[in-house]
C-alpha cells in the first residue's frame, strides 16, 4: 500500500511453471497488498507453482482464453478485489517487478493515473536480447501509432503496465479482443478518453523460457494495432465511429482535474446533386 491505495498484482500465465517462482520473489510483498494469478489452461506445472509459492488468489481458465481473455480474468477479480492500483506484470520474468514501487507511486500520488514499463526508453530492448525483427517492427508501429494517436510515447507493446482503478472503471475493456491485439485496443480507449500516461524504463530479458510470438503471429498482431490506432484518429476527427470506444465521453485531463469535450459525430457526406444546404447521404 502507497499513499493509502491499495495495490495488486495482476499475472496472466500460460505455461510459466520455470519462471514464476523467480517473479513473485522479487515482487515486494510489504507493498503489494495482493497477488492474483490467471493460468490461460497451462500445459505445465504453473498452478501448482502458484500453489507452492504462496499465491492465495489462483484463477484456472478450463480453456484457453487468449492473452486478452487472460488480462480480462485479471482485472475483473482485481477490481472485485478492491484494488486501488492495478500492475499487470507477466510471470516470464523478461520484466523486473523491482519497478513496482516506482510505478505504483507515480500512480498513488497523482501525477498520472497509467504507467508503462519501457523496453526501448534507454537501450533495455536490444541489450537484453531482443530480436532486431521484433525491435524495427515496434520501432515502426510506434510511430505510426503516435502520429496517428497523438501522443509522444516510446512504444505501445510492453507488457508491464500499471493502472489507477478508475481508468479501468471509465473504458470498455471487457468488451476488447482476446487476442493479443487487446493490450492496443486498451491504450487506445486510454487515449481516446484522454487518460495521460507516463513510463518508466524497464531492462528486458529474452531467453527461451520467456514468452513471445512468432513472426507470423507478430504480423498479424501488427495489422491490429494499425487498424485500432487508424480507429482512434478516424473517431477523434469525426470521421466515424467504432464499437471501440462505445460509452467513451473524451476528455482532457491536467494535474489531477478534468474537463469534458463534446462528442464529435461522423462528418456528414453530401450526395452529388445537392438541393438545399441541409441536405445529407
Amino acid at each position: 500500500m502507497i499513499n493509502g491505495k491499495k495495490i495488486l498484482v495482476v499475472l496472466p500465465a500460460y505455461n510459466a511453471g520455470k519462471t514464476l517462482k523467480i517473479t513473485y520473489d522479487e515482487i515486494d510483498r510489504s507493498l503489494v497488498d495482493d497477488v492474483i494469478l490467471v493460468d490461460d489452461a497451462s500445459k505445465d506445472n504453473t498452478v501448482a507453482v502458484a500453489k507452492e509459492i504462496g499465491i492465495v488468489h489462483i484463477i484456472c481458465h478450463e480453456k484457453n482464453k487468449g492473452y486478452g481473455g487472460n488480462q480480462k480474468s485479471c482485472y475483473k477479480r482485481a477490481l472485485e478485489l478492491g484494488a486501488d492500483i492495478i500492475i499487470m506484470l507477466h510471470p516470464d520474468y523478461q520484466y523486473t517487478p523491482l519497478l513496482i514501487e516506482a510505478m505504483a507511486s507515480i500512480i498513488a500520488k497523482g501525477v498520472y493515473p497509467v504507467v508503462l514499463g519501457s523496453r526501448i526508453l534507454g537501450r533495455g530492448a536490444l541489450k537484453g536480447g531482443m530480436p532486431y525483427y521484433k525491435y524495427f517492427f515496434n520501432r515502426f508501429l510506434t510511430i505510426s501509432q503516435n502520429t496517428l494517436m497523438r501522443q509522444k510515447l516510446s512504444e505501445y507493446h510492453t507488457g508491464y503496465r500499471a493502472f489507477d482503478r478508475s481508468v479501468l472503471e471509465a473504458i470498455p475493456w471487457e468488451s476488447n479482443s482476446d487476442d493479443f491485439v487487446f493490450d492496443n485496443e486498451m491504450l487506445g480507449q486510454i487515449c481516446y478518453k484522454g487518460f495521460e500516461i507516463a513510463e518508466v524504463t524497464c531492462p528486458t530479458k529474452y531467453f527461451e523460457e520467456a514468452s513471445s510470438i512468432n513472426f507470423k503471429r507478430s504480423a498479424i498482431y501488427g495489422m491490429g494495432v494499425l487498424a485500432v490506432s487508424a480507429k482512434c484518429f478516424l473517431q477523434r476527427m469525426g470521421l466515424a465511429k467504432f464499437k471501440l470506444f462505445d460509452g467513451i465521453t473524451p476528455e482532457v485531463h491536467v494535474r489531477g482535474k478534468k474537463q469534458f469535450l463534446p462528442p464529435t459525430e461522423p462528418a456528414a457526406r453530401p450526395t452529388e446533386k445537392i438541393t438545399t444546404a441541409s441536405s445529407h447521404s
